[in-house]
């Protein structure tokens, strides 16, 4: 794959409008295990458990590029949609569109955007005043 293709992967694109449900300001990538609990907590039902496990996956791939690569504050939310569940990650790195690997040994890691890409049925990237938002929606 070369690098155009994989920014393709990641469009830029506003996410469709949801209302907040779950936020989480995060400083470090120790809190995500707090986050992936909560999720699990607030979609315990049992017809949700094949998407409740693909949220949290997408969601702790997403809040930990962004606290890895991003920078400045990270705000992580889960929001409803009409029949889907919306996932945003905003950091301080505006200038730094999502990267998917490219070349990269897959032992290596890297390989969360192309994952998240796969999950979900709508995904891109925008940017407000000095942040990147990231976001995904997952559909049941």
């Amino acid at each position: 794959m070369t690098g155009d293709t994989a920014r393709s992967l990641w469009p830029a694109a506003r996410p469709p409008a949801a209302p907040d449900r779950f936020a989480w300001d995060l400083g470090s990538v120790a809190e995500l295990p707090v986050v992936r609990a909560e999720v699990r907590a607030h979609l315990a039902a049992p017809e949700l458990s094949d998407l409740r496990d693909r949220l949290v996956l997408a969601l702790d791939e997403m809040a930990s590029n962004a606290l890895r690569h991003g920078g400045g504050q990270v705000r992580a939310s889960v929001r409803p949609l009409a029949d889907a569940w919306l996932i945003e990650v905003r950091d301080g790195a505006p200038g730094t569109p999502p990267s998917p690997a490219v070349g990269r040994d897959p032992s290596e890691g890297g390989l969360g955007l192309y994952l998240i890409a796969e999950l979900a049925t709508d995904h891109g990237w925008y940017v407000t005043a000095g942040a990147k938002h990231v976001w995904a929606v997952l559909a049941p």
